[in-house]
């Protein structure tokens, strides 16, 4: 009688997008950034105008989680919608998160490390920010002159807001990405 053994192999499958555990994690990440803005909200203020740390976070979720293009699009429209819990112009925002995480999706297609250094955090999150911003400004200068009863601010104290906050949430995430993708694969 012959012994046939077979070699046994375990093979698993790695998953990316929505589970329960990443539904989760935004939930966690989108709930910090409107504290961010709340309370830094309560500091910085520039005509009205504030810092939305919630852009920081959902770069921060999409770097980590890598989800499919559907569900960078449903982490941005939940971040618009955090948005609308704090004053400012109803309903801008849910377009401005939502064309800024779908730009963090595609920018993250893109390679951008060179040896060991990896400069896709800092490099999605600035042009992820910046462009929010900047379709958020823009969606509220074609309501002003749609005859909306909104208040624009001077276009170079949006531009200062924007720049500054790009630059906050760069470092943000440049700083919390390792440590945060680290704790989430365990």
């Amino acid at each position: 009688m012959e012994n046939v053994s077979e070699k046994r192999v375990v093979k698993t499958q790695e998953t990316t997008g929505f589970g329960l555990k990443e539904i989760i994690f935004v939930a966690v990440l989108l709930a910090a950034g409107a504290v961010l803005k709340f309370f830094a909200g309560s500091v910085i203020n520039f005509g009205g105008m504030k810092p939305n740390f919630i852009i920081a976070m959902y770069c921060l979720a999409i770097l980590v989680i890598r989800p499919k293009f559907s569900e960078a699009a449903i982490i941005g429209i939940l971040a618009g919608v955090t948005c609308q819990f704090f004053p400012g112009t109803p309903f801008i925002n849910i377009g401005s998160e939502l064309v800024g995480a779908l730009l963090m999706y595609l920018l993250l297609k893109i390679p951008m490390k060179f040896g060991k250094v990896d400069i896709a955090p800092a490099v999605c999150t600035f042009i992820s920010t910046f462009t929010s911003g900047m379709v958020y400004l823009g969606l509220l200068y074609i309501l002003y002159y749609a005859g909306a009863d909104v208040k624009p601010v001077a276009l170079s104290v949006f531009m200062g807001i924007i720049m500054g906050t790009s630059v906050i949430n760069t470092i943000i995430v440049s700083v919390l990405y390792a440590p945060v993708k680290l704790a989430f694969k365990k």
